[in-house]
């Protein structure tokens, strides 16, 4: 069997998980964190700040900082909810909804290229082989925290 580690780092190199900046969309560079943000705002109604620090597994002060970038990009807006004055509901502006629509697009683009190399039957076999990966590391006490 080959080295698990190496495949591993090899399908994030080729996923642009070590990039700087993961999308150009017109002028505007936008890093694979702030994607991943773009991302999951895009998917929830007016989540909070907590709910999507806590679903990347950020600490709320990098994670604040982010968002701020964000706002000065014009990308996303953060209001008071109106429920509970002390929490801020982040939503996606304009041009954040298109910056987040078009990553979303090349992504798709990307992974439809990848996928049309294989079979259906490798598609399945990959897809449920990644499912259950993630499903894994969900239940390690180890994972996606640094090596001490």
């Amino acid at each position: 069997m080959e080295n698990l580690r190496e495949i591993l780092q090899t399908t994030m190199r080729r996923f642009g998980l070590l990039d700087k900046n993961c999308c150009s969309i017109g002028t505007t560079e936008i890093s694979l964190v702030q994607s991943h943000i773009l991302y999951e705002i895009d998917k929830r109604h007016h989540p909070s700040m907590q709910e999507i620090s806590e679903i990347l597994g950020m600490d709320i002060t990098t994670f604040s900082r982010q968002i701020q970038s964000l706002i000065k990009m014009e990308l996303v807006e953060k209001r008071q909810s109106f429920q509970d004055k002390r929490v801020y509901e982040l939503h996606l502006t304009t041009q954040g909804k298109i910056i987040a629509t078009s990553i979303d697009t090349q992504m798709n683009q990307f992974l439809n290229e990848v996928f049309s190399y294989m079979t259906d039957f490798e598609k399945e076999t990959v897809i449920r082989s990644l499912t259950l990966l993630n499903e894994s590391m969900a239940k390690s006490k180890m994972c996606c925290k640094p090596v001490q």
